[in-house]
């Protein structure tokens, strides 16, 4: 069934001016001071260079894998029937603080420059042992920013190690963006044919909502949920799974249960996936994604996309051949390390498009920087006044562009938070 047509909604004239509208916020002085040390243009990451061997494009070969139907008919049969998106907003409980509700040192967490035009504050006791990974948002799902009749922002957290972990996704009502409330859904994966599930024990490290599909990056590859087949639990305990004549979720009220996954096909020559989030100025809409190295690393780092499946019968999946095999169609290789976010967008009347890349700080740095890159060079965010490069969240943080607002979504620690992509242009230097 195709989601785009069926949940797109008139939006002239209605609250989506007001959630635009934002002035710039207030930074702490702390947020402000950038050491010298800070001014150096080490990390410039340079130019793009593009990777044109079959070998290299193998190596990104992604290998879909669906979770059978049968499997999922029977987890539905022992849960009850799914719910969606609304159903989960309509239990949201938790409230978001503003920034003025936010502490000193989670306004600190926030860019020094460009500044915020939105910014959040998580509950500390909810996310107390968990950690920040993804960000996505309605802008993604449906292209004019609505899905039905609610704007959502979607938060990805894990908590433990990687195969003793938990993951999870705060469900944020954005229809009042002076109110923002929000619950969770715990992310699990059938087993033993749909008579029970298990957790998602890998960290998170970016989402994509894209039409009914929510695309999740993980230690061990690609995770697909179903936003129409969330289900709801039965007993609160601290157990995840079928507990007697019910089911548990660690105390959350819904499970979102895999529908399929994906794998990198390249062996030893696969990259570690990092983030991804969604392009929607190529034709197809695209899937991009990077490559997970530690910040101060001299090796490389990939970025690439993949095609958008055209078919309705796959919404919100990569585009596959016969063998069920996903192919990059355009890969990069970068200077950049840490990098935590990843953007492509490509300006109207434009056939190039720009990389943006969130990076994390330095061992002796404050802030992550952000950089746009392209085939041609590389320039960063810059503040202070030796226009020091480092001035983005101190987590760096994922990346997400909601193309109707014109916003960049991301997340600093506990500190949630939009910048204009045009002032982001504008700070660059």
């Amino acid at each position: 069934m195709k989601h785009r047509g069926r949940h797109r909604r008139r939006k002239q004239g209605r609250a989506a001016r007001a959630f635009l509208a934002g002035t710039a916020l207030a930074l702490t002085a702390a947020a402000t001071m950038i050491s010298a040390s800070q001014a150096t243009d080490g990390d410039d990451p340079g130019a793009l260079t593009p990777l044109t061997r079959a070998a290299e494009a193998r190596a990104l070969r992604l290998q879909e894998q669906p979770v059978p139907q049968a499997t999922l008919d029977e987890l539905a049969s022992g849960m009850g029937k799914p719910v969606g998106v609304r159903a989960v907003l309509e239990s949201a409980d938790r409230s978001m603080r503003d920034l003025a509700g936010c502490t000193a040192d989670e306004r600190t967490a926030l860019p020094v420059a460009p500044a915020a035009t939105r910014a959040y504050c998580w509950d500390a006791a909810d996310t107390r042992a968990w950690r920040a990974g993804a960000v996505t948002t309605s802008g993604d799902a449906d292209d004019d920013g609505w899905w039905s009749d609610n704007r959502v922002i979607l938060s990805g957290w894990s908590q433990g190690t990687a195969g003793r972990g938990l993951a999870r996704v705060a469900f944020v009502d954005a229809n009042d963006p002076d109110h923002l409330r929000y619950t969770s859904a715990l992310l699990v994966v059938p087993v033993d044919g749909g008579r029970n599930y298990r957790a998602l024990t890998s960290r998170l490290s970016g989402m994509v909502w894209y039409q009914d599909k929510l695309l999740v990056t993980a230690a061990d590859g690609l995770y697909v949920y179903d936003m129409d087949r969330v289900q709801r639990t039965t007993v609160d305990s601290a157990a995840v799974g079928r507990v007697g004549q019910g089911w548990s979720a660690h105390g959350y009220r819904f499970v979102l249960p895999a529908v399929g996954s994906y794998r990198l096909s390249g062996g030893s020559a696969a990259p570690r996936l990092g983030g991804i989030s969604l392009d929607r100025s190529t034709t197809p809409d695209s899937l991009v994604a990077s490559e997970r190295t530690p910040a101060g690393s001299d090796r490389p780092a990939r970025l690439w996309r993949y095609d958008f499946d055209t078919d309705p019968a796959r919404t919100g999946l990569p585009a596959i051949d016969a063998t069920g095999s996903a192919h990059p169609v355009e890969v990069y290789e970068t200077e950049a390390s840490g990098i935590e976010g990843v953007l492509s967008h490509r300006a109207t009347g434009t056939a190039r498009s720009e990389w943006y890349l969130s990076r994390a700080p330095g061992a002796t740095d404050r802030h992550g920087s952000l950089w746009r890159q392209d085939t041609d060079g590389a320039e960063a965010t810059r503040c202070g006044s030796q226009g020091a490069p480092r001035c983005w969240g101190m987590r760096a943080g994922p990346l997400s562009y909601w193309e109707a607002t014109g916003e960049v979504w991301s997340q600093s620690g506990r500190t949630l938070f939009a910048v204009p992509l045009a002032s982001i242009d504008r700070a660059l230097g």
